[in-house]
């Protein structure tokens, strides 16, 4: 089934045409995007049962952009009928565009040519076989706590098992002078954690599910719970490792943090604007491993990222960053691409109708290569198979990464010999790890369960993922 159109939506938007017209008399560019969104977050686990409406993805709101021939302003407001037009538009002209002549003395205004806008209309939606809505939450809470107590009795040393889903039902729309564009997507994902105790020594694994689609995923969650409580048991028996660097396979959800660590963060263009990412002068250079291309995009995969359109009315692009091996481009928000002198590349993202558009990743990934999973385990003399990551960091002005990771079996002679370390830092000077890459599994996966911060906030969905590589990685 697609998802539907909100009603909402369809209801203000005459009034949306309208303001738009007002403006349009007046300013040479103007946009309006407007938003229906609705997030709801369920889990249950030995301590209770919890069920709440997300805040930060919920929410109904406009944002209307306007461009008085060198300056964009930009204002947001959450409610719109025929008798607050004026009003709406008295204060972007009495507030919003007078604000350049109050800037502090000395504070440089940039000058900017108008925003490309080409005609374009169309209306896309996702696909699902069942929503969470449709599926009600008693019926999602039954689900979860027969998942949670299943856990629970596999194993009298699990402490608890959690069971979790989150889904984001969204519609936007976009209206410009030429465009009129609509999207409508539905994205869901699970977690399940299980917590393991031996004498006071307490360990977990986490395991995370996502899909562009609805509660087709408890299926996969329900599948896949022995093997987390199983790799939750067997970290009961893990040791801490002597700090070196080592070959090591990282499964696709290692990969992935490393794609989004090592090189999403420091290719997001508005940060060559502020010359705080290296990457920038690496354009047209070897950077990785020619073994390595690498692509970024709302239109690149069908993940949690997934669009059809950014927050500026950019169409969902498909973008190739590293070309084997080699530094093609970054990607970039309409902004910092006017300002750079480059293409936009439909990576302009908000966290809500009231914050500003920033570049910002989507689906993120490296492309399969021809190896077998086997034969890159079997060419390893020592080293170690890493897996299960829980959080990352980057530096993108000096392209330092650091990530923890859950797990790390090791390998000798070829084989896994069944011991296991934890817990792991990995860390490294990027062009480093990323061009000692040998190996590149022909099996490639992409997870969406996480979100990405511009710093500490401005929170938006994005999925990353990959093959399993082999790399030599400093571990500690």
């Amino acid at each position: 089934m697609k998802v539907q159109s909100s009603n909402y939506l369809k209801q203000v938007k005459p009034c949306l045409k309208e303001l738009l017209n007002r403006l349009l008399a007046k300013y040479s560019y103007v946009s309006i995007l407007a938003s229906d969104s609705k997030a709801m977050t369920y889990n249950v686990s030995k301590r209770g049962t919890i069920i709440s409406e997300d805040t930060i993805l919920s929410g109904r709101g406009f944002v209307a952009k306007v461009y008085d021939g060198s300056s964009y302003g930009e204002y947001s407001f959450n409610d719109i009928s025929e008798a607050l037009l004026k009003e709406i538009e008295e204060k972007i002209d009495s507030s919003l565009i007078p604000l350049k002549d109050s800037l502090p003395e000395g504070t440089e205004v940039i000058s900017y040519e108008a925003l490309a806008d080409e005609p374009i209309t169309f209306c896309e939606s996702t696909d699902y076989v069942e929503s969470l809505s449709d599926l009600g939450s008693e019926k999602i809470i039954s689900l979860l706590t027969s998942l949670s107590e299943e856990g629970r009795d596999y194993n009298p040393s699990i402490l608890d098992c959690s069971a979790g889903l989150r889904y984001q039902e969204y519609h936007k729309l976009f209206l410009s002078r030429n465009k009129d564009m609509e999207q409508n997507v539905l994205w869901t994902t699970g977690t399940t954690m299980v917590m393991v105790s031996k004498g006071e020594e307490i360990k977990y694994y986490f395991k995370g599910y996502s899909n562009l689609g609805g509660s087709e995923i408890l299926k996969d969650m329900k599948a896949g719970l022995q093997i987390t409580a199983d790799s939750a048991l067997a970290l009961l028996e893990s040791e801490p490792i002597t700090p070196g660097e080592y070959e090591c396979i990282c499964t696709p959800e290692v990969t992935g943090m490393i794609v989004h660590e090592a090189f999403g963060h420091g290719v997001e263009m508005d940060m060559f604007v502020k010359k705080r990412a290296l990457a920038e002068k690496y354009i047209g250079e070897y950077v990785a491993s020619p073994l390595i291309t690498m692509r970024d995009g709302g239109a690149a995969a069908k993940e949690t990222a997934t669009y059809f359109f950014d927050d500026e009315g950019i169409p969902a692009k498909d973008t190739v960053v590293i070309e084997k091996g080699i530094l093609r481009r970054g990607i970039s928000d309409s902004q910092s691409a006017m300002y750079l002198g480059t293409e936009p590349t439909g990576n302009g993202r908000r966290q809500s109708y009231e914050r500003k558009a920033y570049t910002r990743m989507t689906n993120t990934f490296f492309e399969a290569g021809k190896d077998k999973v086997e034969d890159m385990i079997a060419s390893i003399k020592y080293g170690f198979l890493l897996d299960n990551p829980s959080s990352g960091m980057e530096d993108p002005k000096n392209w330092g990464i650091q990530c923890m990771v859950n797990v790390a079996k090791e390998i000798k002679d070829g084989k896994l010999t069944g011991r296991i370390f934890s817990p792991i830092v990995l860390t490294g000077y990027v062009p480093d790890l990323l061009k000692s890459i040998t190996m590149i599994s022909d099996e490639l996966d992409l997870g969406g369960g996480g979100f990405c911060g511009k710093g500490y906030k401005e929170w938006v969905k994005v999925s990353d993922g990959g093959p399993y590589i082999k790399a030599k990685i400093r571990l500690g």
